[in-house]
């Protein structure tokens, strides 16, 4: 079978996808090189300070990569960070042509890769599968654009928006299907927060637990004005790669912050809103800060309803179980809500996937073109 620029754009794509939740600040990237309609060589950024895709690639392929073709997902850079230059590697290796999925965002290196290259005489395809490589790294284009992480809201709830079966308790609500998916979920993103609430009533561990591969625990964010959470927490004392950091406010009490770093947490002081709570602004800027391009908000109520009423949730996934809870159960939603449907943040892109009897619904609230749009306005 032949196969064209698209076919082996996808191919590449799919090697990206092997990086994600390990690459942050940099972005997932893919690479294959093609001679003779054969894949020769293929490689993926597997985290920052690492070589980058095409060099993995130009690697696997060895001499097979003179005179062939290079297909990556993200324009090759042409600066030296932490890792030489990628078009260096490219010419050295000798390939005659390079199909880019996507240019590099950042405005200081922008058409950089892709020109050198053109002016040394390597011939130059841009733009193929261009948006599939830009929903790849939708957390990468929001950070680069703006400095804070990508928000992703996950919830799951009964028919009637009901996050527990009553107020103040836990208990799981969907199926396993849905279960396997959240942890895949976390193994992609590299934060996870919740509320203070959450971590009491449901001592939670918020990791990752995958049955089929290992998987990586994400930073584990609990926001807790008035350090409330006990230093004998289950994510405290649990064997885990990730650290735990917990925002509260200015005036919280000093001696719960030395028990809680004592048992291993981070304590980060913020600004707190007209309710007393952590600024969820003031809070993913020291995210984003720290390199950190994505954050899972896995609840509770208030705390979603305060990222939606500040309108910084970006994606949503919400698991729907086949059945209803009532009043007594907990909504979604707590502490925001509109007064008409002009009001209605309306999701952008929406799915509808079935995970044995539960229903996943994923969709978009920002673009991050929109991110891009206003940095450059600004």
């Amino acid at each position: 079978m032949c196969r064209d620029d698209r076919d082996y754009m996808r191919i590449a794509l799919e090697e990206a996808a092997r990086g994600l939740g390990r690459t942050a600040p940099n972005p997932c990237v893919g690479a294959v090189i093609v001679r003779d309609n054969v894949i020769v060589g293929r490689g993926y950024h597997r985290r920052a300070g690492t070589p980058h895709a095409e060099v993995n690639a130009i690697a696997d392929a060895g001499q097979a990569a003179r005179g062939a073709t290079l297909y990556v997902t993200l324009e090759p850079c042409n600066h030296t960070g932490r890792t030489p230059p990628c078009t260096r590697a490219i010419l050295e290796a000798g390939i005659r042509r390079v199909v880019v999925g996507m240019a590099d965002p950042n405005p200081s290196v922008v058409g950089g890769g892709a020109d050198f290259l053109a002016g040394q005489g390597v011939e130059i395809t841009c733009g193929v599968l261009e948006q599939e490589c830009r929903q790849l790294n939708y957390p990468f284009l929001k950070h680069s654009a703006t400095g804070l992480p990508w928000v992703v809201m996950k919830a799951g709830m009964s028919l009637d928006g009901r996050i527990s079966y009553r107020r103040g308790n836990s208990g799981i609500i969907t199926g396993p299907a849905a279960w396997r998916r959240v942890h895949q979920l976390r193994d992609r993103y590299d934060a996870l927060l919740v509320g203070v609430g959450t971590a009491l009533i449901d001592d939670p561990s918020l990791t990752t637990r995958l049955k089929d591969r290992p998987g990586r625990d994400p930073l584990r964010v609990v926001l807790d004005s008035g350090l409330r959470l006990p230093p004998d927490a289950g994510m405290l004392r649990q064997e885990s790669s990730a650290a735990t950091w917990i925002f509260c406010g200015p005036d919280a009490p000093r001696d719960r912050e030395e028990r809680l770093c004592a048992a291993g947490a981070e304590v980060h002081r913020v600004a707190v809103d007209s309710n007393g709570r952590p600024d969820l602004e003031q809070v993913l800027a020291v995210l984003g800060r720290a390199g950190l391009t994505s954050v899972l908000v896995e609840g509770g109520a208030t705390v979603h309803g305060s990222f939606l009423g500040r309108d910084l949730v970006d994606e949503v996934y919400l698991f729907l179980a086949p059945f209803f809870i009532g009043d007594q159960g907990m909504p979604v939603v707590s502490g925001h809500g509109i007064s008409g449907s002009n009001e209605a943040a309306r999701l952008k892109e929406v799915r509808f996937d079935r995970l044995g009897d539960d229903l996943l619904i994923h969709g978009l609230l920002h673009m991050p073109e929109e991110a891009e749009r206003q940095d450059k306005a600004g």
